[in-house]
């Protein structure tokens, strides 16, 4: 089981260990030896990450496709490849060889610059995101706020995308994105505030040690009653940030055609739709990692603990999507601001007071 936990850490020491032992004998002073090995050791880091995102994104395209046929009744993707497993990769080719249409009237330089301004805090921020023990690219002490600071970038690519298509769907879907991730973001930083009162410390890696009692299962989620209620609260602003079902109003097609990214096509399009599920993705991970322990658990290994619990909460969105009506828009901004953001204070101001209990309860 050691061999399975630290699999990664271990082929990652034994590489740097490789770059060492091959430098030793260069005529490059120690300094330069150890800024070379760390400039390689990062790009292996930032190498893995890469790798790992087209997977997920692969992965999840066609777990939506089969879960949400289970649940209304279908088969789901089953024409391309046993079980349609090559369904991902068909609609990979599909982006690649599809045409790349800019409008006549579009700013050219917006419309191209906004599929890659979405997708680079996507990436930026699992570079804190703590996979196993030991398996963080980036240990930053103040992770919670980068996380933060990084996925409200967002909000600029989507704003790009509808203002530079010069279609009046598109601008409505981009300002329609920009005022429910912004309004969503208030409860979520707010039940953050839970997180970082229970367990002291902004560090990710930290916080996933904080949750390390109980045999790995003395999890934030619960602290009673203010751990439940503020990861109902997280969750519900992650999927309205990430846009999924039933918050995809920035992107309704009965009212906006496809909203913000209604005039790309091709690679562009494919982009966006890399983005979602990438985000989709981590916002689960970092529920999992805050609420539920991040990779503490018993007998399996710990990365393979975070990948279970992120792809239980991923599950819940395919879920959601499979069964729930769209909101409205002014019940989605409702919700917001009229219930999650005072149910956030409430919950905050109960930590407060219960502090001193979860404490002597080793929380």
């Amino acid at each position: 089981m050691d061999f399975l936990n630290n699999l990664f850490t271990n082929l990652y020491d034994a590489i740097k260990l490789f770059m060492i032992d091959l430098l030793k004998g260069s005529t490059l002073t120690i300094d330069a030896q150890s800024v070379l090995v760390a400039l390689v050791m990062a790009v292996i880091a930032i190498s893995a990450i890469l790798i790992f995102a087209p997977l997920t994104m692969l992965t999840l395209t066609y777990l939506e496709r089969k879960l949400v046929g289970r649940f209304q009744s279908r088969i789901g993707a089953n024409r391309a490849g046993p079980f349609g497993l090559l369904q991902p990769f068909a609609d990979m080719i599909k982006f690649f060889i599809k045409e790349d249409i800019i409008p006549a009237n579009a700013d050219k330089l917006v419309h191209t610059l906004a599929p890659i301004a979405v997708n680079i805090p996507v990436v930026l921020a699992f570079a804190v995101l703590p996979f196993g023990k030991g398996m963080t690219a980036l240990d930053l002490n103040v992770g919670v706020l980068y996380v933060v600071a990084v996925g409200s970038l967002t909000i600029i690519g989507i704003f790009m995308a509808g203002f530079g298509s010069s279609n009046k769907f598109a601008l409505i879907g981009g300002m329609r994105a920009v005022a429910q991730i912004i309004s969503y973001e208030v409860p979520q930083v707010l039940t953050l505030v839970t997180i970082l009162l229970l367990s002291g410390t902004m560090s990710l890696n930290k916080i996933v040690e904080a949750q390390s009692g109980w045999g790995g299962m003395q999890w934030f989620i619960f602290a009673l009653p203010v751990g439940p209620i503020a990861f109902f609260i997280f969750m519900l602003a992650a999927f309205a940030e990430a846009g999924r079902v039933p918050f995809d109003l920035p992107e309704a097609e009965s009212e906006l055609t496809a909203g913000y990214f209604t005039e790309y096509s091709g690679m562009k399009f494919g982009m966006f739709y890399f983005a979602e599920f990438l985000n989709l993705f981590f916002l689960c991970a970092l529920g999992a990692t805050l609420f539920l322990g991040g990779w503490q658990g018993p007998f399996l290994p710990g990365w393979l603990w975070l990948l279970i619990k992120a792809y239980a909460l991923v599950f819940v969105a395919f879920w959601f999507r499979g069964t729930l009506p769209r909101f409205r828009i002014d019940h989605l901004m409702g919700l917001a601001w009229k219930v999650l953001v005072p149910l956030a204070l409430v919950n905050i101001f109960l930590t407060t007071v219960l502090l001193p209990v979860y404490n002597a309860l080793g929380f």
